[in-house]
């Protein structure tokens, strides 16, 4: 975050009008911990709680305990367990893993072995009231382990269903392993096939995304909620889902808009709250 935690974090949140922060700790791309600064963190958790507002980590792109390299597993798992760590330090409600890929061929099984084996213990050692490892389905394409909501099944299966996992839904990513969120009542079923997969109370966040790309693409490319091919609509279903109550909302779409650095963030926000409260529908009817 340019200006750091807090003189940046902060000020982006009040300029987009954020209800829920998510950050990296270090190099999105890299595997190098940050031990952070001490004034930054205690002024980013206090502004947090003066605001109001939750917070997330997402770890860094490269973590995948599923991989077949022993050095990305090591690092993989080094880097969530210090990415918890921080989330503890902070007050973080969750930190963001992808779901990860078993990488090679016919190593499923493999891959779910090595998470009930290096993530598993990890899990058991968290302190009570520490952040949540929230699993974030991918959009599929070569050998995810995770990709549609029913796909979590087995995944929570391999981490015996530990009560500090939860679930972080991206509609860009659901879409694109082929869940078809903008027929009417696509979005409802989807949320419906997650609670019947994991339960209810596992979702812990959720990445609101519109997307370039056709259902069942297994592409990742974000953009402008309404702007896409999954549409405005779906995310009014997805915000009146009993399951979503409560639970917090990110955009990861183009944050410019205008020549403004953060007017597009801030218009998919107000768009949101729009869709929640049925103002938009109202309009547009």
């Amino acid at each position: 975050m340019k200006g750091g935690l807090a003189k940046g974090g902060l000020a982006y949140t009040d300029a987009v009008a954020a209800r829920a922060v998510q950050v990296f700790v270090g190099n999105p791309r890299g595997w190098k911990p940050s031990a952070g600064d001490p004034r930054q963190d205690a002024a980013f958790t206090a502004g947090c709680v003066e605001r109001g507002v939750p917070s997330f980590i997402h770890t860094p792109f490269l973590v995948n305990v599923g991989s077949p390299s022993e050095a990305t597993v090591e690092q993989s798992v080094a880097t969530i367990a210090h990415n918890l760590a921080r989330g503890a330090q902070l007050g973080c409600a969750g930190v963001v893993v992808h779901a990860g890929s078993a990488v090679g061929p016919d190593r499923y099984e493999a891959a779910l072995r090595q998470l009930h084996e290096r993530l598993l213990p990890l899990l058991t050692d968290l302190p009570d009231g520490g952040p949540r490892l929230l699993i974030e389905p991918t959009a599929g394409g070569g050998k995810s382990l995770a990709a549609t909501v029913e796909e979590l099944g087995p995944y929570f299966a391999a981490l015996e269903h530990h009560p500090a996992v939860g679930v972080c839904f991206d509609t860009c990513h659901a879409w694109a392993a082929g869940h078809d969120l903008a027929v009417p009542g696509g979005m409802t079923a989807t949320l419906d096939a997650l609670v019947a997969t994991v339960g209810t109370g596992r979702l812990g966040l959720v990445h609101a995304n519109d997307s370039l790309d056709t259902c069942g693409s297994t592409r990742d490319r974000h953009t402008t909620i309404g702007a896409g091919s999954i549409g405005a609509a779906p995310f009014a279903e997805l915000l009146a889902h009993p399951e979503v109550a409560g639970v917090p909302v990110v955009v990861e779409t183009p944050s410019e808009l205008d020549g403004s650095p953060s007017a597009g963030h801030a218009r998919d926000i107000a768009l949101l709250t729009a869709l929640r409260d049925g103002t938009e529908l109202a309009a547009a009817a």
